[in-house]
């Protein structure tokens, strides 16, 4: 079994449902009969990351999250990393620092380190651009990326080296999002992801952060049993998250599928009440979802 659930729905200056990053479960039995995941694989941990996954330890069913009070860190064994945005990295210092310091054994050196996964690029990036700043002194010597996590770097197109597994089983491939545009498309790297269970085929669409690019997904969307795709309900021009006027031209068995997330704080103020009906619904914060079972 392979359940999804969002931490936070909401945009990046979201300040009632959090910022959208999601915990993956894998399952070999269920969390009926199972009292934590056999792996686990947060898709992004942005600034509001630590504070919702202290909310979400609390909720029946994710006690496993918990110790002594706090986040258990080394719950979470893997990170894939769409972009470099701060509500999609913000708390991976906090997480880092968490493991290395604090479930870490000092005496003996000896400390948990997840997985990081992404491109090649956006990895260098993120530690150079975003987290030296804070990660990279270590009493009596200079810290890299790898000394916090072990680096799983994907090559998004290159055959073999362009997806990676849970539970030998379920198959997660990234592809290129129309995030921002610094020339021309695709120039500045940012990821969604497609989930595949390999035993039956069926396979789910995660947008990740995108201006509306149903050509560039149409296949994609059409063939997964379940899409979740970002949207912004304030009108802009040149906006870089997919309008909700624009996905309401996508085909109605598409839309019948796709549960909206990445929405602003008035997604409950009337003139949205159509989402329900029109598409599958607004994601909820902090609800479990089964993708594959």
């Amino acid at each position: 079994m392979l359940t999804l659930t969002f931490l936070g729905v909401g945009g990046a200056f979201a300040k009632r449902n959090h910022q959208s990053n999601l915990l993956v479960e894998a399952w070999s039995q269920g969390p009926d009969h199972q009292d934590a995941p056999d792996d686990t694989l947060l898709v992004d941990f942005g600034t509001t990351g630590p504070i919702a996954l202290h909310d979400l330890k609390d909720r029946p069913g994710f006690e496993y999250l918990a110790a002594d009070g706090a986040v258990y860190y080394p719950r979470i064994r893997r990170i894939f990393i769409t972009h470099q945005h701060a509500d999609h990295i913000g708390g991976l210092e906090e997480l880092a620092l968490m493991n290395m310091f604090v479930h870490g054994d000092v005496a003996t050196g000896k400390y948990f380190k997840p997985q990081i996964i992404s491109s090649m690029r956006i990895l260098v990036n993120l530690w150079d651009e975003s987290l030296k700043g804070g990660l990279n002194t270590i009493a009596g010597r200079h810290a890299l990326l790898q000394d916090y996590f072990f680096i799983l770097a994907l090559r998004p197109g290159e055959e073999g080296k362009d997806h990676f597994q849970m539970l030998k089983r379920y198959r997660f491939e990234p592809f290129p999002t129309d995030h921002v545009q610094i020339e021309r498309k695709y120039d500045w790297p940012s990821y969604g992801l497609t989930a595949t269970d390999t035993r039956t085929g069926e396979s789910v669409f995660y947008s990740g952060d995108s201006r509306f690019d149903y050509a560039a997904n149409a296949e994609r969307l059409r063939a997964a049993k379940l899409c979740f795709h970002d949207v912004q309900l304030i009108e802009q021009p040149n906006p870089v998250h997919a309008l909700i006027s624009e996905l309401q031209t996508m085909p109605e068995e598409v839309k019948k599928k796709t549960i909206l997330y990445h929405y602003g704080d008035t997604w409950d103020s009337g003139p949205f009440d159509f989402v329900e009906t029109e598409f599958a619904g607004f994601a909820r914060p902090q609800q479990r979802y089964v993708l594959f079972e």
